[in-house]
């Protein structure tokens, strides 16, 4: 027997409440790209090399946390390539957790389109939704999310944001329209920006790199592999009332699973997207795995942990036994005085609130092969609820 498809039931039930209450007159999903004729977010013919264009669609779905329970949630999947007239189709019940990853370069011309697709699961619900940058230096007003100097994008319509990308490092986005429910819900992503000095080599302590953290000027943030690691959490009561249509608990939330890129322990470690679930409707919602893998033989000995914590609850503490973690870099910006004084530093661990990021530089040199497991200090959070041995945890395999 097929697995029973809510999606399908709920797809022409949703597009005609959409088209008959929600859509004002004139919206319609419209897509800015330069160079593209067709509204894909694909330009036709090769022209700006630094023109970057993405699509994104914003709606609800579903999740599946590491003990079974699967969760209601909101959030964003990558629509680019799809044309107009399929794009909320495309988006109905997607939403990934996290949020596709979006990796620029420094001197790109950012083209992001957001299509409000509705709620699927809540057809009450009106909400708009945006994207927020955070953390970059110089969004225009209109183009920054918050409901206060800009405005949401209603359901059934599209925004095209453009960014000026003009500082490397680490950010996240997120929806900020009714920001900590939105964001509770899941509507999160990584972000982050290469260098401009990514592909000129740099000799430091006597290795050669070509990729870096930051344009350092002297190697000093060379790394050989890369890795974004979101930590983020969920209330489950919060979930399941929403689905529920009920009053949500704003003041009572207390998150049941901690994960890194959407995952708790021992799902964090598996190196593919995880099932697609029949809430969905037959989508992948999970798709980024935490799994940390380096063959040093063939791939170098440094790693660069891209670090997030996205979490409206928790500050969490990261660490790795066993490996040197060091800090260049912090909310986007090199760790650097004002003199030019480097102000890297070694630890153990990382603490990180809601909102902020850290690049840390694991040097592998003379460490001992094997596996490692990197994870949050705050032991109360190794759990997937009331599963023990899981939660925000992941491993770091080294050959």
């Amino acid at each position: 027997m097929k697995p029973f498809s809510l999606r399908k039931l709920l797809y022409p039930l949703t597009l005609a409440v959409l088209s008959a209450v929600a859509f004002p007159a004139g919206a319609a999903v419209f897509v800015q790209c330069p160079g593209d004729t067709n509204g894909d977010a694909i330009p036709d013919a090769p022209g700006d090399p630094n023109v970057v264009c993405k699509h994104l669609s914003a709606g609800d779905g579903f999740a599946k946390m590491a003990d079974g329970r699967v969760l209601y949630t909101f959030g964003f999947s990558d629509v680019t390539g799809i044309l107009p007239s399929q794009a909320i189709n495309a988006g109905i019940l997607a939403a990934n957790v996290p949020a596709p990853t979006i990796e620029l370069q420094e001197g790109n011309k950012f083209y992001l389109t957001l299509t409000n697709v509705g709620m699927a699961m809540r057809p009450d619900l009106f909400d708009p939704h945006s994207v927020h940058f955070h953390g970059f230096p110089q969004a225009a007003p209109v183009f920054d999310g918050m409901p206060e100097g800009s405005f949401g994008v209603n359901m059934g319509s599209s925004l095209t944001y453009f960014y000026s990308i003009v500082e490397p490092g680490t950010y996240i986005y997120h929806c900020h329209v009714e920001a900590t429910e939105h964001m509770q819900m899941g509507m999160l992503g990584q972000l982050f920006v290469r260098p401009a000095q990514d592909g000129t080599p740099k000799i430091y302590n006597g290795k050669n790199y070509t990729r870096f953290a930051y344009n350092d000027g002297d190697g000093s943030t060379g790394y050989n592999k890369a890795y974004p690691l979101q930590l983020s959490s969920m209330d489950h009561v919060f979930h399941e009332v929403h689905l529920g249509v009920q009053p949500l608990p704003m003041a009572n939330m207390r998150d049941t699973y901690s994960m890194i890129n959407g995952r708790g322990y021992p799902d964090s470690v598996n190196p593919n997207p995880l099932p697609a679930l029949a809430d969905n409707g037959g989508l992948e919602s999970q798709k980024i795995s935490a799994l940390i893998q380096l063959n040093r033989a063939v791939e170098g000995e440094k790693l660069l942990l891209r670090l997030s914590n996205v979490s409206v609850t928790n500050y969490y503490t990261i660490g790795a036994l066993g490996l040197p973690m060091r800090v260049v870099g912090g909310g986007a910006h090199i760790a650097r005085g004002p003199g030019g004084k480097d102000l890297y530093y070694d630890t153990s661990s990382v603490t990180l609130g809601g909102g902020e990021t850290a690049d840390v530089i694991v040097d592998t040199a003379g460490v001992p092969a094997g596996t490692y497991f990197l994870y949050t200090t705050n032991l109360n959070y190794l759990s997937n609820n009331d599963e023990d041995f899981g939660g925000m945890m992941t491993e770091i395999v080294i050959q």
